[in-house]
């Protein structure tokens, strides 16, 4: 464990290294090989698609590779709430029950609804506390008002996306072992979904400002990509993660970044450690992600 901790600070600090070495001369092809390098020193599986929106540029490792969502898919079902909210499919004043029976891990904002003897709340309260909190209790509420895995892989398939797909509710969703489709997508897929999120007409002005606010909110992402930039970048993201038995660990990240005058950029990371690792997340593969925060930061930087 020391050995693999040492062999993964060293590839960060090359990465580091590497970055600030190439100035000018940096292209695409050396930062792909650079998420390449970062990967290799890992040991474990890197999926990396980032895609400038305002150039067509984009990086690509893994990229049409499934992977397990884990609660990054919360990110697209809020967005999908958002739109059906603001197509007059749901009233803004239209409000879900839920009671003690709902309850699944992980539902910071509805236990404390329960415990202050509140049953029920507002679609757009529990799209928030989704993406925000990656409340699991809240998602599904939402999930089943939309008609189910179906239902919402219905709506992705209408926003463009023909890859991403939901088949379970949480928290069965996170048990992705190897060779599994349900509930996964591919770091393509889920970029370029964000993307048209936040350029064109998929969401109003409202609700494209409101979803921005919650990633921006976001923390649960801190050491990850947004850990790669410098202060003052503004970053939101979605986080996800798995550490079922039987499977190797999951630490994913999607992110978008904004900048004055340009269209967002949007990178979609997903990492899979080489084992299963009961302590769940665990520094050096946030560390991964990271690294890779990083080599997108000086890339962006390139003419």
């Amino acid at each position: 464990m020391l050995r693999k901790a040492i062999l993964l600070l060293f590839g960060l600090m090359v990465a580091m290294a590497a970055c600030s070495a190439r100035p000018s001369a940096w292209t695409d092809s050396d930062a792909e090989q650079q998420l390449l390098d970062l990967q290799q020193t890992s040991a474990g599986r890197l999926g990396v698609y980032v895609l400038d929106s305002e150039t067509g540029r984009h990086l690509a490792l893994r990229a049409d590779e499934r992977f397990g969502m884990n609660s990054t898919f919360k990110l697209l079902l809020a967005a999908v709430v958002l739109r059906a909210m603001g197509e007059g499919e749901f009233a803004a004043e239209m409000t879900l029950p839920f009671s003690a029976d709902d309850l699944v891990p992980h539902a910071p904002v509805i236990q404390a609804r329960l415990d202050n003897g509140i049953q029920a709340m507002h679609m757009i309260e529990l799209a928030k506390a989704a993406q925000l909190t990656s409340d699991n209790t809240a998602a599904n509420l939402l999930i089943r008002q939309l008609g189910g895995p179906e239902g919402v892989t219905a709506r992705w398939r209408a926003l463009g996306d023909q890859v991403s797909r939901l088949d379970r509710y949480e928290t069965e969703m996170n048990f992705v072992p190897a060779g599994e489709v349900r509930d996964t997508t591919t770091p393509r897929a889920m970029a370029e979904t964000v993307a048209r999120l936040f350029v064109g007409d998929v969401l109003g002005d409202g609700a494209r400002e409101d979803l921005k606010g919650w990633m921006l909110a976001t923390e649960t992402g801190l050491k990850r990509l947004r850990a790669g930039f410098p202060p003052g970048w503004q970053i939101g993201d979605k986080t996800g993660s798995g550490f079922s038995e039987g499977m190797p660990n999951k630490t994913h990240d999607v992110a978008v970044i904004w900048r004055e005058g340009r269209k967002p950029v949007v990178i979609a990371a997903y990492y899979e450690a080489d084992a299963h690792y009961p302590q769940g997340v665990r520094d050096e593969d946030e560390a991964v992600l990271a690294g890779v925060g990083r080599i997108v930061q000086q890339w962006l930087q390139q003419p």
